[in-house]
């Protein structure tokens, strides 16, 4: 892949550092220990289902977007198609910790995830392909690290059962194909000096509004 040293420099550099740093907050410390809340968990499944709902949009707007470039058109489409049921399954993990149907109908985003998924929604109508693509790959990296957290610990210490675990198995899986696409993206579009700039400054910013929205949903749900 061209530019290999670059991703590999933004992985070392910037990506990883944010994922150590995300495993490292209360949230997951408490949920490896079997200590965090119900409510805690109700609200990632809150929240994370008002999340994929409007990344799915984002995905449509990115495919019409992108209609004159196959290769960005057919990448933002397999992004749809992969992602388009994973509302369902947030929240049938919220379902699981006993939440109601209702719950999800009336359900907001809280100030930090609300502003972790502006920025991605940003990313995707705004940003320059490997800039969109740069935010992609911390998110998709650090989503299939931490849910291989939520499963080991969901079956650990709140015993719960692969159906309601799916959710989790099913992202410490794919999103390794994610995270792999996204890097692609970047490697091809990030060509110029200035791109790599923006690639960088996507991904710090991306890490830093992910560690909010799940300090955020620790708040929200004490």
């Amino acid at each position: 892949m061209e530019n290999q040293s670059f991703i590999d420099a933004l992985v070392r550099e910037i990506i990883q550092p944010g994922v150590d740093g995300l495993m490292n907050i209360r949230y997951f410390t408490e949920l490896r220990e079997g200590k965090l809340s119900a409510k805690r968990l109700q609200g990632f499944a809150l929240q994370h289902y008002l999340h994929n709902i409007a990344i799915c949009k984002g995905f449509a707007l990115c495919m019409v977007k992108n209609a004159h470039q196959p290769d960005l058109y057919d990448h933002f489409a397999h992004q749809f198609s992969e992602e388009k049921d994973h509302p369902a399954l947030a929240k049938k993990f919220g379902l699981a910790m006993g939440l109601k149907d209702e719950d999800f109908q009336n359900a907001l985003p809280v100030f930090e995830s609300l502003a972790h998924t502006g920025a991605v929604l940003r990313s995707m109508l705004l940003a320059s392909p490997a800039e969109n693509r740069a935010g992609a790959l911390v998110n998709e990296t650090m989503v299939c690290r931490y849910s291989e957290e939520f499963d080991s610990a969901l079956q650990k210490h709140y015993r719960l059962g692969e159906d309601a675990r799916e959710f989790f198995i099913i992202h410490s899986k794919v999103d390794k194909e994610h995270t792999a696409l996204a890097a692609e993206v970047v490697a091809r579009y990030a060509d110029s000096e200035r791109e790599q700039f923006l690639v960088r400054e996507s991904a710090r910013n991306m890490v830093r509004f992910k560690v909010a929205k799940f300090d955020g949903i620790y708040k929200a749900y004490a």
